[in-house]
């Protein structure tokens, strides 16, 4: 016993998908690229489009150039650095003092 108008196994779009459909499609070329862990990857390309540099690896998400022998560098993780860090690389030990001196004074003054 069916239930509603829906066709078993079918669903919205489905149906033959061929050139007819599509168009023509562009003549291609495959080009391999290799990460640092030597991940080789093949996307494809339209003849008359420019290859890039670099690609990402799917696997790893490392960047992966053409030159098997010479990959890309892996990209270096910068280690996490605090607020008081980033304050650090701006302002000397000298500057923090005089900062501190000036907020007492003013703390001072309106007590």
């Amino acid at each position: 016993m069916s239930s509603g108008n829906a066709i078993r196994g079918s669903r919205v779009g489905a149906g033959p998908m061929g050139e007819a459909e599509r168009g023509e499609s562009a003549p291609r070329v495959w080009v391999s690229f290799w990460c640092s862990n030597r991940h080789e990857t093949r996307p494809s390309f339209a003849t008359d489009a420019a290859v890039p540099e670099t690609w990402e690896c799917p696997r790893c998400g490392f960047p992966a150039g053409q030159n098997e022998q010479s990959p890309p560098a892996p990209p270096r993780a910068e280690p996490y650095k605090t607020h008081l860090a980033y304050v650090k690389e701006r302002r000397s030990d000298a500057d923090g003092a005089a900062i501190l001196a000036e907020a007492l004074n003013r703390l001072r003054q309106g007590a």
